[in-house]
Parts: C-alpha cells; sequence; structure tokens
C-alpha cells in the first residue's frame, strides 16, 4: 500500500494506522475513474519484419520462434488500431473475432520471458507477468487470475485505455493441466483453466474488489471527492494473454501419436533427456490429452515451441553485444570504477560450464557469478581499475586472484587487456555494421564507419545495448540539427553544419559528457568573428561548417582568411 501511494502520490500522503489522511497543505486531483485515463495509446504502426530485426539484435537462435511471435504480436495490435477507425461506426466490428493468444512451449532459460519483455518494451505496452500455480479458481484459496489485470491497471499507471492495450504473460501454464491419475473433478487444475476462459477473451474485470485494498482506498477517495460511487472495469478484449511452460511430459503424448502414425522419432531419442524436437509436432488434441480443457486450448489459437540451446548458442549469447549478462557485470564492476574486460576463449569456457547444468541461458547467470564473485569482492578494496577476464581466471578463480593481487603490473596481463579491448571494439563496429541498413531504413541516416566508431563509444561509456547507443547518438543528432535550425537568432552570421561537422560535435559532446546543442553553439560562438571578417572581406552570406572546425578551429579560420583575404572570389566559389 505504501509502495502504490508513493508512486502515486509522491509525499502528499502520509499514512496513518489504520487510516489514511491528505496532508492539509497539499491538494489532491482526483485521477481515478475516466478521468485517469490518458487516451494517448501507442501507435501500433509497426510491421512485422521490423519487430523481427529488433528481436534479432537481443534474441540468439529461435528463428522460428521470433518469426511467430513478431508477426503474431504486430497483427494483433494493427487489427485493433484498424478497428478503432470504425468504433460505433460499424456495430458487428469485432463480434465473434479470434484473439491470437499465444502458447509459448521450450525448456528452461531459452529466452521465453526475455523475448516477451523485449516486445512489450518495444511496442510500448504495459505487461504484467505471473505463474499459474499461484493461481487459483475465484472462490477457491489462492490469487484470483483476475488480478493479473488489476496489476495491468497499475502497471499503466492508472491508465485503463492503455491498460485495455496490454499483455499479460503467464509461466508454468503447464503445471495447471489436470492430472490424468486423478479421478474425479481437479478443482486446483481445472479451476484455473476456467477461470481464464473468459480474461482470455472478452470480460469485463471489476477493479473494486474486497480483497484489495488499494482499490477500496481509491474508491473511497473518489467518492470523498464528488460524493458519487463510480464503478472502474477493465475490458479484456484486446489484451493480449501469452501462456508459456516446459511441457516435459507432453514429449511422450506427442511420440506415441506420431508412431502410430508410422512417424519414426525413436532412433533420435535419448532417454535421459527430453526430445524437445518432437514438440514442434504437437497438436491441439495432444494439449487436451495433456490435460488442458479443449475451450482454453481452443481460446490459444498460437504455438510456438522454442529450440533447446547448445553450448555454441550460450557462446553466441555471451558474444552478443546486447545481452544484458555479460552488460550486468560490466556495471557490476563499473560501480566502483573497474572496467572489466573478456576475452573470447574465457567466454566459451564460461559457457561450457552453464552447458553442463542444462538450464539454458540461465546457466550462464551462475557460471559467471561463481567465477567473479571472488574477484567483485576483493578487487574493491584494492586499487584495481582494470579487469580482464581470461580462461585462467575461469578454470581457477582464487589462484589466478592471488597471482593478480601479488602481480597488479604484470606488463604480460596489461598487453592482454589493450588487445582485449580492441578486439571487443572490433567486434562491436562488426556488429554495428551488420545492422546499419536497419537503422538506416528506420531513421533515414547513414550510418558510415565515423559514426560506427561513435556509436560503439557510447556503447562502451554509458554500459548500454547497441539500440540504446544508435537511439542517444540520434537524439544527440537531433539535437545539433535543432540548435543549427535557431542559430540565426544567436550568432550574426548564417552557419550549417555538414555531416561530418555534426560527427564531431556529438563525439566530443561524448568525451566531456556535454549536450551536443549547446557544445554546437559554444563553437559557432568561438567562429563567429574570423567568419564575420571573412563575410566583410567576400561578401558570403553562409558558411558551411565541417569537421575540421570542430577538432582544429584556428586552422579552420585561418584558411578561410587566407583565401578571402588574398583575392575577392564570388561568393558562388566558396565551398
Amino acid at each position: 500500500m505504501s509502495d502504490y501511494l508513493s508512486k502515486k502520490y509522491g509525499n502528499r500522503v502520509k499514512i496513518i494506522s489504520p487510516l489514511i489522511f491528505p496532508k492539509p497543505d497539499q491538494i489532491l486531483s482526483d485521477k481515478t475513474g475516466k478521468e485517469a485515463d490518458s487516451g494517448a495509446l501507442p501507435a501500433f504502426d509497426m510491421l512485422p519484419e521490423e519487430l523481427e530485426s529488433y528481436l534479432d539484435s537481443f534474441v540468439v537462435k529461435q528463428e522460428q520462434a521470433k518469426v511467430v511471435l513478431s508477426t503474431k504480436v504486430c497483427t494483433h495490435f494493427n487489427r485493433i488500431k484498424h478497428a478503432n477507425k470504425f468504433a460505433g461506426k460499424k456495430k458487428t466490428v469485432g463480434v465473434g473475432m479470434i484473439k491470437n493468444n499465444v502458447l509459448m512451449i521450450g525448456p528452461t532459460g531459452v529466452g521465453k520471458t526475455y523475448i516477451i519483455k523485449l516486445i512489450a518494451q518495444k511496442l510500448g505496452v504495459p505487461f504484467v507477468k505471473g505463474d499459474a500455480t499461484k493461481f487459483s479458481e475465484t472462490g477457491y484459496v489462492g490469487g484470483d487470475v483476475e488480478d493479473l489485470i488489476r496489476d495491468l491497471v497499475y502497471e499503466a499507471n492508472d491508465d485503463i485505455k492503455l491498460a485495455e492495450n496490454g499483455i499479460v504473460y503467464i509461466d508454468e501454464i503447464d503445471k495447471i493441466a489436470s492430472s490424468q491419475n486423478l479421478i474425479g473433478h481437479d478443482v486446483s487444475r481445472t479451476g484455473v483453466q476456467r477461470a481464464l476462459l473468459k480474461p482470455m477473451e472478452e470480460t469485463q474485470v471489476d477493479l473494486k474488489v474486497p480483497h484489495d485494498p488499494i482499490s477500496q482506498i481509491q474508491a473511497i477517495e473518489h467518492y470523498r471527492r464528488t460524493g458519487k460511487r463510480e464503478k472502474r472495469e477493465v475490458n479484456t478484449k484486446n489484451i493480449l494473454f501469452i501462456m508459456s511452460g516446459a511441457f516435459g511430459e507432453l514429449t511422450e503424448i506427442v511420440k506415441k501419436r506420431l508412431q502410430k502414425q508410422g512417424i519414426g522419432f525413436e532412433a533420435d531419442v535419448r532417454p535421459a533427456e527430453v526430445p524437445w524436437e518432437i514438440l514442434k509436432e504437437v497438436t491441439a488434441k495432444d494439449l487436451i490429452d495433456f490435460g488442458f480443457e479443449s475451450e482454453f486450448v481452443g481460446r490459444l489459437p498460437v504455438v510456438v515451441v522454442f529450440d533447446e540451446l547448445s553450448k555454441e548458442d550460450l557462446v553466441e549469447i555471451l558474444k552478443n553485444p546486447n545481452n544484458p549478462i555479460i552488460i550486468s557485470k560490466r556495471l557490476d564492476f563499473m560501480a566502483y570504477g573497474i572496467d572489466i574486460k573478456f576475452e573470447e576463449e574465457a567466454l566459451v569456457k564460461i559457457a561450457e560450464m552453464a552447458a553442463t547444468e542444462k538450464t539454458g541461458a540461465r546457466g550462464l547467470v551462475s557460471a559467471i557469478e561463481k567465477v567473479l564473485i571472488p574477484f567483485e569482492k576483493k578487487f574493491p578494496s584494492t586499487e584495481r581499475k582494470r579487469f580482464l577476464v581470461t580462461p585462467e581466471v575461469v578454470e581457477d578463480p582464487y589462484g589466478q586472484l592471488k597471482l593478480l593481487l601479488k602481480n597488479p603490473d604484470d606488463l604480460e596481463d596489461n598487453d592482454r587487456f589493450e588487445r582485449a579491448v580492441k578486439q571487443e571494439l572490433e567486434n562491436i563496429t562488426e556488429y554495428i555494421s551488420s545492422r546499419a541498413d536497419d537503422y538506416n531504413k528506420k531513421t533515414g541516416l547513414e550510418i558510415y564507419e565515423r559514426r560506427m566508431d561513435i556509436i560503439a563509444g557510447l556503447y562502451l561509456k554509458n554500459i548500454t545495448d547497441i539500440n540504446t547507443a544508435f537511439e542517444d547518438f540520434m537524439e544527440m543528432y537531433n539535437e545539433v540539427r535543432l540548435e543549427e535550425a535557431s542559430l540565426n537568432d544567436k550568432v550574426e552570421v548564417n552557419v550549417f553544419f555538414d555531416e561530418s561537422a555534426v560527427d564531431e560535435i556529438i563525439d566530443q559532446a561524448i568525451k566531456t559528457d556535454e549536450d551536443a546543442g549547446p557544445l554546437a553553439l559554444k563553437l559557432v560562438k568561438k567562429l563567429e568573428y574570423g567568419l564575420n571578417l571573412v563575410k566583410d572581406r567576400s561578401g558570403i552570406e553562409g558558411f558551411t561548417i565541417n569537421s575540421e572546425a570542430v577538432t582544429d578551429m584556428e586552422n579552420f579560420v585561418n584558411n578561410l582568411i587566407k583565401k578571402f583575404y588574398g583575392q575577392k572570389y564570388p561568393a558562388d566559389d566558396f565551398n
């Protein structure tokens, strides 16, 4: 309750148990009910190929899953946008339409939750996650499945319209399949399935419920202000439901059916491992045989099966500049002012450690923590500011820690660190180059070698992912262009920046931690006197500033003065 009130009202409300009183010197605005809805819904205009390209930059493997999810999610939200055009005009629009709810099947740690979080973040829609095992049918002990919808409103900052276009993700859905050995009604499992049926299609979810004190407080607050009772409801028609689970036991059901059909999978199946490839043959009947109600399966028309990750896939995940595992460790060490780098062979050995755990990408987190914990504990108490993770460090963390503490200025270690820095920069630049066409299509901005270096620099300095680094670059680029458009009101000469000048201004802004726009103005102010001299001599009204003007201002102005004080040139000759 305290978290909710702090988020909504800041310090304007204080809690005095058991009642809540507004501070007398503050006036609280009523933002419940219809007034809470901003009406500013996200512009759902992304195309499937755009979303797939975005997912490709973060998610390793899972090609089919990325194709299906990007296509169906984009179709879902663009169909909402299309239907809204006819809202109130055609009463039959949307009636009987089948929602693209998704069922994701795959082993743990392959990126099921990660990929949905990425999609929700990219589309700008509210997102909530729940575990199926923690919910029960309404009326039984346990959480109400409709609580997820109420959580969605909370995530949407109480904007009901935005929440009505959100994503609800339910994990471990395979755990609510009814037991095949149970005689009679399995209340704890089929009950949850039935409770999910209406929200997954379309229903009205009341936000005020007896077991939710926050909703009760909101109702009391609204009544105190307006003297009216208001029923706040969320319609689930446009909420996308995505379910996921491992479904390991489902393989036996699919395998038996395939064997009856004469399709041979047995030769490739090792008894000790789940044959995940077989699950790509799953049908609706298999899911019903597994223990799901037919009505429940019918509301999940899209089924996506994820691939199991191999050791090579885990290596690719660690080498991907966007992977949150390495980025998190860089942030952890940078919190103490320590710059950490990884040799590629060290990443391979970490992936080998993780592969033995059979938990997919989750194993990478535990493996890398196991290796780095002793260094993360000890190095902050030393003067060390650089740390290179080598294969030797992975194989013998405590032994290498002793050596590094004994020889902090080892020249060979420093040389290896510098090689790792160079290799990392090359890898990042190569990655940016591979996605240059996507960035160009998105913004119309050409991404050449110089800009790749700048974006790589932003990535390394801000410790972020490549997409965010590119967005930061675009923001700084637009700042410079906006400043350029307003220069006529601030200086006495007309100045224009060519692309090379913009790049250098951004590069200087990164190095000096200044804003790009004010830095551009500062540059022109310094050039103004020299440019006025040339203007008076030549009659030229406009000047194009290039990269030399940024990196060697004195030489740039001297060359202009020499050029135009020797003889008078027509204005057209100035370049």
